[in-house]
């Protein structure tokens, strides 16, 4: 998934809690989700990095800050932390232990999954639920993945 950043500006601003004006995408996906969140009749409100939660990281074992990229409540009530993310980095990396790649990729997913538990544990705590949407949850919702 190649850098893609920008402003979203909301159709509904109504529905969007936080600064409407300040609505920034990092990727082509963030920006189809929040297209589909904001026109989604099922949604009742949501943000984009504004729940912030401190994690420790397992590769340092110190303290940082995962800023969610998603929390949205449904019309039913029920809120949810979303992570955008591609369905290979959800996974341990695959590869020869010793390339630069394979480090590189084992210490992301390892800070990751930090991140993730910590989310989980803040879902627990508060009745919400976490989620991680890669690709294949993208396109069970029906929204479109640019490739850009």
């Amino acid at each position: 998934m190649k850098y893609y950043k920008g402003k979203y500006r909301p159709k509904n601003i109504d529905k969007y809690k936080g600064d409407y004006r300040n609505v920034v995408y990092r990727s082509s996906w963030e920006r189809q989700v929040f297209k589909y969140l904001d026109t989604n009749s099922k949604v009742k409100n949501w943000s984009s990095e504004t729940v912030v939660i401190p994690y420790r990281c397992a590769t340092d074992n110190k303290i940082h800050r995962y800023f969610m990229d998603i929390k949205f409540t449904d019309t039913k009530g029920q809120t949810y932390l979303v992570e955008i993310k591609p369905k290979a980095q959800t996974k341990p990396p695959k590869g020869k232990r010793k390339t630069k790649r394979f480090i590189t990729e084992t210490l992301t997913y390892a800070k990751n999954v930090s991140k993730w538990e910590a989310a989980k544990r803040v879902c627990e705590e508060r009745g919400w639920i976490f989620q991680i949407w890669h690709e294949d949850v993208l396109k069970a919702l029906g929204i479109r993945i640019l490739y850009k």
